[in-house]
């Protein structure tokens, strides 16, 4: 996996390098110090995966993920524990706490490459779902078997998805990413790093914030769809 590192401190993003050597799966093909200059090298080298700080000069950690679409994994790297829940609504990766311990690290990097893995499995082995198929959830003690077509939206949460249908809302342990995989394009659409929606529970689209749009949903959800994304869905389907 290529990865970036993205912090204001030159002596953090040494240590980091210097742990990752012991981890050849991961190859660190850029630095930046930060958020503009990390947008350029995202664009330049596609990095598959983002250590990123949290406090940074002028731009946040935060404020890059929301100026940029990127389907790397993100990781952040900071010192303070405070933003952890903030992290993971912006469907991070992982969260490490400076100084980083090796074995922390090894940990996420495991988890990254089994993740990885397991998308690789998805795209060779399993079938594309379309609304006419049916899919078995479970979420603890309680079981479901229904249609694709009557799932609005599927939402991340860290490592898992919540899946939200006739008011049940079950979390089951899957990225979005690998998700993403298994579903046809003519029936969902990712709008953003968080979410994919049906096209079919789509009630009303509306112009939005730096290019990007909102969309509102069969069961009252607004979701937000990223620039980048945006210009994806008005190429897609205007008339």
């Amino acid at each position: 996996m290529k990865a970036l590192i993205i912090d204001d401190e030159r002596l953090a993003r040494k240590e980091l390098i210097n742990l990752l050597k012991k981890h050849p799966e991961i190859e660190v093909v850029g630095e930046a110090e930060n958020a503009e200059e990390a947008k350029e090298k995202i664009n330049s080298l596609q990095p598959d995966l983002l250590f990123l700080d949290v406090e940074m000069p002028e731009k946040t950690g935060f404020d890059l993920l929301n100026e940029i679409d990127t389907s790397a994994q993100v990781v952040f790297v900071t010192a303070f524990e405070n933003h952890a829940l903030s992290a993971f609504d912006v469907n991070a990766f992982d969260y490490l706490t400076k100084p980083v311990l090796p074995e922390r690290l090894t940990e996420t990097i495991t988890h990254l490459l089994q993740d990885k893995k397991e998308l690789h499995s998805l795209q060779s082995n399993k079938k594309i779902l379309s609304f006419d198929d049916h899919v078995f959830i479970k979420d603890g003690e309680k079981c479901w078997f229904l249609k694709m077509k009557d799932i609005v939206v599927f939402e991340s949460e860290g490592n898992y998805v919540r899946i939200y249908f006739n008011n049940n809302k079950p979390l089951i342990l899957m990225s979005l990413n690998n998700l993403e995989n298994r579903l046809s394009d003519d029936c969902f659409f990712r709008a953003n790093r968080k979410f994919i929606v049906n096209l079919n529970n789509i009630k009303s689209i509306e112009n939005w914030f730096n290019g990007g749009l909102k969309i509102s949903l069969s069961n009252n959800m607004e979701v937000e769809i990223s620039r980048r994304q945006a210009v994806k869905f008005k190429t897609r389907f205007s008339i």
